[in-house]
């Protein structure tokens, strides 16, 4: 199976995690030791091809994360990164695709007047209040940055293939995965995602049943202050996160 962005944290969480269970090779522009490798960037559609030969699955993890609203980085490296890798994907044969999307595909609902999903983020509620919807992935999108922009194109471009090409395509609303695994913002306690849930999560859209064609999860630990609706992973998935924001302090960090 390969791992693009292996590199990155979510990489090599799943590559500590989960070598028990899966052959893992990587791709990414940092070396990555202990399995097969290809150092190349994502846009690089024939190092892309190369390494796609043989697999069976790809967990596509790469994206421009350092500068959520550079339009050229998004352009280049969430978009067309990600074509590339369908592309080659397509062209190998993978049977499933393991697309890491973004909570940012959502949290522009934090941003009009009034919004309950804004107060949870800015420390002014504890919990969702009563009567205030929480939302999924039925609800339609709303970015809260070229970067969310971006992984929407990934998820929709993945639906493509899934109906064009037979290709299965599992999309991960990933939540706020730190390296410290806990909150360090007052504004990660509604998305936080621990990193045991985050592999967890991996992990169990990797081994679906073949007969899930396409779909969506959001993916978030067990916080008080959540809006997104996890149910759907832990339904139809069997995912059961175990971490959550409420163990931690929020009055001691910045907004």
């Amino acid at each position: 199976m390969l791992i693009t962005g292996a590199s990155g944290l979510i990489g090599s969480l799943v590559i500590r995690d989960l070598s028990d269970r899966y052959e893992f090779s990587g791709l990414s522009r940092r070396p990555v030791a202990g399995i097969p490798h290809t150092q190349a960037d994502i846009s690089d559609i024939d190092a892309l091809r190369r390494a796609s030969k043989g697999m069976d699955m790809v967990l596509h993890l790469a994206a421009e994360t350092q500068d959520y609203d550079d339009w050229d980085r998004v352009m280049e490296i969430t978009i067309g990164g990600t074509l590339a890798m369908y592309r080659a994907a397509q062209e190998a044969g993978v049977k499933r695709v393991v697309f890491m999307s973004t909570g940012s595909t959502m949290c522009g609902y934090e941003w009009f007047e009034g919004s309950p999903y804004g107060a949870l983020a800015a420390n002014e509620y504890d919990r969702l209040p009563a009567g205030a919807k929480m939302l999924d992935y039925l609800d339609p999108p709303r970015p809260d940055s070229f970067y969310g922009v971006g992984k929407l194109f990934g998820e929709n471009t993945g639906r493509l293939f899934s109906d064009k090409y037979g290709m299965s395509v599992l999309c991960i609303r990933l939540g706020a995965v730190l390296a410290s695994d806990k909150p360090e913002m007052v504004r990660h306690f509604p998305g936080y995602l621990a990193q045991a849930d985050a592999v967890q999560m991996v992990d169990k859209c990797l081994g679906a049943p073949d007969s899930i064609r396409f779909d969506i999860f959001d993916a978030i630990s067990e916080n008080s202050r959540r809006w997104r609706d996890t149910s759907h992973a832990k339904e139809l998935l069997g995912w059961k996160p175990t971490g959550s924001a409420d163990r931690y302090d929020p009055k001691s960090l910045a907004v």
